[in-house]
């Protein structure tokens, strides 16, 4: 029992040992930390690494700790009161994509072999899995890159949560894979809605309580938290229902009320801590690669790619939220989740599945996680380019002609904003408030088509543009602007800076008054420098507008 023990002990710290190192070396490459992670388990393994760990009940005991602990924290990522919050047309595009998905992955992996039949599941599993993006990835990246709140930022992570909620649906119904009757199906959906309803009544009427008698005790917290998810996992499993969903229900309970912030910050080193141990137990059980499964694996990507692309981008258009921001939002997701890795992780428990899927799915993971870290960085450069090379998708072109003729016969509009983010709403909105008579003056260019409407119903007028292309910027005859504004600073405009706009800007308006952005005052001093009127730092601002409060504050105290 000892032995066992320090065995287990001494296993724990070589995947901690192995997946930081690889973490750094993932890291200075720029790719996902659980890269890192699986490739620390496949050096530890007995396939590809050096055999320091090949106790397979270790193994195995470390990934479900792992798994369990994970589903616990995805659920606590998944807020039900902002997903309703999301409206008819987020719902929309997350239904769509994920079952279209899940059909051309029917459809698809036919051709490659897989069946389903005599108690195997492999086309539906695989299926399932490509249809499901990586949270952890996705929302990383995103936010690296500033684009969390964007139009395509807010699409992604509206889809990601609606497809963790279908994840749940199907970990429902899989306990009755081998034996669907409808009466059986119904009967897991049916419990697993009263596990819901019973869970979220606890939560809120004693779990609450709990919480906020702990409140001065983290590590009561954190307790807590734990007990909630293991107890509630069990009686999941007293229900019939996966002890996994119920560790996922558990997490959902808590996200759902005012605490959960605080607990999820308390549990955050835990939860990197079994994160990694999960990864690590998956790079154990990594394969010799071979070459059957590496061309799977990148036929899985490539459809990947393919069906994000088929399923998102057209219904983004059709919502009317433009065409860019559906590209965007298909690149995003062009991935495959750690979700799928749970669930193919649960079929192969079930029997459902055959030796073989498991490695696929992960080496599919582990491909388009890598190929996601590029994608998503050079997203807007992608969009770019498969708008110029598929003459029909550039439909904004037609937009532009259409806008430019009904232009110029309209009010002369002689105060023009480029870019309108969160600087060039709250321009607009000083204007709705102070200087309401100057609307019929500003003219919006963006390349958000999401924005036309909403600036319409308020008295703006908006024009698409790329700034990226500023010739584009001719269409709209800004010769004769008094004000030219660049909203934005380098950081949020992609394929330009503002020293090379500033430059195009004053040959196109050489008599407006040239506004830009700068980051910080070095380049707010070249700026002014080239020719700008006045240019805006916005964490200067910040810092006057905030010496101002102050003072205000003094100066009536001294009253």
């Amino acid at each position: 029992m000892v032995d066992q023990s320090l065995s287990l002990l001494t296993d724990i710290a070589y995947g901690i040992i192995f997946a930081a190192a690889a973490s750094h070396v993932a890291r200075l490459f720029r790719q996902p930390l659980i890269l890192g992670y699986v490739l620390g388990g496949v050096l530890l393994g007995t396939h590809l690494g050096f055999g320091l760990v090949t106790n397979e009940a270790n193994i195995e005991l470390i990934s479900e700790i792992g798994l369990f602990l994970l589903l616990f924290i995805i659920g606590m990522e998944i807020n039900l009161r902002e997903l309703v919050k999301m409206g008819k047309s987020m719902f929309t595009l997350g239904i769509v994509q994920l079952s279209a998905c899940v059909v051309l992955g029917l459809l698809a992996f036919r051709f490659v072999g897989y069946r389903i039949g005599n108690g195997n599941f492999d086309l539906l599993y695989i299926a399932v899995a490509a249809a499901l993006s990586s949270t952890l990835i996705v929302v990383k990246l995103l936010h690296d890159k500033f684009e969390i709140h964007t139009v395509a930022g807010r699409l992604t992570v509206g889809v990601l949560v609606l497809q963790d909620v279908g994840a749940i649906i199907f970990m429902a119904c899989q306990p009755n894979l081998l034996n669907p009757q409808l009466v059986n199906i119904a009967q897991s959906l049916g419990l697993g809605v009263v596990l819901v309803v019973t869970t979220f009544l606890a939560s809120r009427h004693l779990l609450s309580r709990l919480f906020l008698a702990a409140s001065k005790s983290p590590e009561l917290v954190l307790l807590t938290s734990i007990a909630w998810c293991f107890f509630i996992a069990g009686l999941a499993e007293i229900a019939g229902l996966s002890k996994e969903m119920g560790a996922l229900i558990a997490g959902m309970s808590i996200a759902a009320f005012p605490y959960g912030t605080a607990v999820i910050g308390t549990l955050s080193g835990v939860r990197d801590f079994f994160v990694t141990l999960f990864f690590v137990s998956l790079g154990l059980k990594v394969p010799v690669p071979t070459w059957q499964i590496l061309k799977i694996s990148l036929a899985v990507a490539a459809f990947v790619l393919g069906s994000r692309l088929l399923s998102v981008a057209p219904t983004v258009h059709f919502l009317k939220m433009g065409l860019r921001n559906g590209l965007l939002t298909a690149l995003n997701l062009a991935q495959m989740s750690e979700f799928s890795l749970v669930i193919t992780a649960l079929g192969a428990n079930y029997g459902h599945v055959s030796e073989g899927l498991s490695s696929t799915v992960l080496a599919s993971m582990l491909v388009t996680s890598i190929l996601a870290t590029y994608i998503i960085n050079f997203n807007d450069t992608l969009t770019r380019a498969l708008l110029r090379a598929v003459p029909f998708l550039n439909i904004q072109e037609k937009e532009v002609q259409e806008e430019k003729t009904r232009h110029h016969e309209g009010p002369k509009r002689d105060i023009v904003l480029l870019g309108c983010y969160q600087a060039g709403m709250a321009f607009l909105e000083a204007v709705e408030a102070r200087a309401s008579h100057l609307k019929k003056r500003v003219l919006v260019v963006d390349y958000n088509a999401a924005l036309k409407d909403h600036l319409k119903s308020r008295g703006f007028h908006w024009v698409y543009g790329d700034l990226a292309h500023p010739e584009t910027l001719d269409h709209w005859g800004i010769g004769d602007a008094s004000f030219v504004i660049c909203s934005l600073s380098d950081t949020f405009l992609k394929g330009i800076t503002n020293r090379r706009l500033l430059a195009h800007l004053k040959q196109m308006a050489p008599q407006a008054h040239l506004i830009m952005t700068a980051e910080d005052n070095r380049e707010a001093a070249i700026l002014l420098k080239e020719g700008a009127k006045h240019v805006i730092v916005s964490e200067k601002l910040s810092g006057i507008r905030l010496f101002e409060f102050v003072t205000d504050d003094l100066d009536q105290g001294l009253e």
